[in-house]
């Protein structure tokens, strides 16, 4: 299998990890202190993909949630103190690559439409409903459309559709020390 190099912005304590234990994996106790305030609305959706993420090799029992990682160099997330942005080489099949329109649609709790036209007549029913979307899925009161927005969410996976743009993200199981070809602080 071809490798590719990709890159993570991680907190800093992450190198402490991989030094003391040779991998890094994202937890829930790592998710909250990243996310802090909106920890609980991501978890949701965390949850839900690391449930439904594809990648072809195997996911290890102790992971809970995928870690983030870029196909490009600058559009790795800007360095901060407290960070650090590092430089993996890893094989291509350890990597899920998510659309980052897609993506932007789960984050707001939104449905992903087939084409343009199943988009307006979901519009239309949540006129007719008098919800959002959001609504729909953070509340009980519609369990019908928020099991038919939360089901669009699949589509993620699907590259033959198609938000506009094609610029994805990546996901992976784990970061191995050994697959750090830089580290910048």
């Amino acid at each position: 299998m071809p490798e590719i190099t990709v890159w993570t912005k991680q907190n800093a304590a992450v190198l402490d990890q991989l030094d003391r234990y040779g991998r890094f994996i994202a937890d829930e106790h790592f998710i909250r202190h990243e996310l802090e305030d909106t920890a609980d609305i991501m978890l949701f959706i965390y949850r839900w993909l690391a449930d439904h993420m594809t990648v072809n090799t195997v996911r290890p029992p102790d992971t809970s949630f995928p870690v983030w990682v870029s196909f490009k160099k600058e559009a790795t997330m800007i360095p901060e103190p407290g960070y650090t942005v590092l430089e993996l080489r890893v094989q291509s099949d350890s990597v899920a690559k998510i659309d980052i329109a897609k993506w932007t649609r789960i984050t707001n709790y939104s449905y992903i439409p087939l084409d343009e036209e199943d988009e307006k007549q979901h519009n239309r029913y949540l006129a007719e409903l008098g919800t959002d979307n959001a609504r729909a899925v953070m509340t009980g009161f519609w369990p019908e459309l928020r099991s038919r927005i939360i089901g669009s969410w699949d589509r993620l996976f699907d590259d033959s559709i198609v938000l506009g743009s094609t610029s994805a993200y990546g996901l992976m199981w784990e970061v191995r020390k050994e697959w750090i070809q830089n580290v910048v602080l």
